[in-house]
């Protein structure tokens, strides 16, 4: 056989099966994930550092969840052929820099942790939980220059991290999830500043939980929810 024409055929071969099997590494759209302890798990939150709730083995009281793929954002990813960018989650963090007991929270805020994401497609801000339940001051809605003082009450800090996540990650779709069973205010004030920025938010409902956290049924039903989104988008 001509050697010439075999290294056309070698070449025809390869440039077929270039285009029928793409890089899927690729085409898949990337996500990251700005949390609290509800996206938490072992061995995969970055950074490393960041406080856990969720285990490879967990206190039975407090939880069932036992396996990363059980998260909500693990079969939410698997289920349309995304891949993980950043889980930068953190347990017990406000979106405001005052925590539990009135404590400077600076350290593990959202609006501390917002600039660490990478370089999502997808933006997903799972958060406030802790600002209910630790009392963080509310604060009234400020959306520009934002003082350091504003910045421990939640609506103006709010407002600064959803402004700076739009800034900041230009042509990324972003998703606010918000828990159900927040106080009133703390709803509202999610749903006000969403609209305020133009940020797609869920409000998630009925989610089954052990200690105040989700369990294996609750972490199905939030990405349940969550495909519900994406699929009417």
């Amino acid at each position: 056989m001509n050697i010439n024409f075999l290294r056309k055929v070698i070449t025809l071969l390869v440039m077929a099966l270039s285009v029928s099997f793409p890089v899927f590494s690729q085409s898949r759209k990337s996500v990251s994930i700005l949390g609290d302890s509800y996206s938490t798990f072992e061995n995969f939150v970055e950074p490393s550092g960041n406080a856990l709730w969720y285990f490879n083995k967990p206190d039975p009281n407090l939880t069932d969840v036992n396996n990363v793929k059980q998260t909500w954002w693990h079969q939410f990813i698997s289920k349309n052929g995304f891949r993980l960018e950043k889980n930068n989650a953190y347990s017990g963090s406000t979106i405001c820099n005052t925590g539990y007991n009135g404590e400077d929270y600076t350290d593990r805020s959202f609006i501390t942790r917002m600039s660490n994401l990478g370089s999502p497609d997808l933006l997903i801000i799972f958060g406030a939980t802790n600002d209910s339940w630790a009392n963080s001051p509310i604060g009234e809605f400020v959306w520009t220059d934002w003082t350091p003082e504003q910045l421990k009450s939640f609506r103006p800090a709010l407002a600064y991290m959803l402004s700076y996540v739009v800034d900041r990650y230009p042509n990324t779709d972003i998703v606010y999830i918000i828990n159900d069973g927040l106080k009133s205010e703390i709803t509202s004030s999610i749903k006000e500043a969403c609209n305020h920025y133009g940020v797609q938010y869920l409000q998630l409902k009925d989610i089954d939980k052990t200690a105040g956290h989700p369990n294996i049924n609750g972490m199905k039903q939030i990405a349940e929810q969550l495909n519900q989104l994406v699929i009417n988008n």
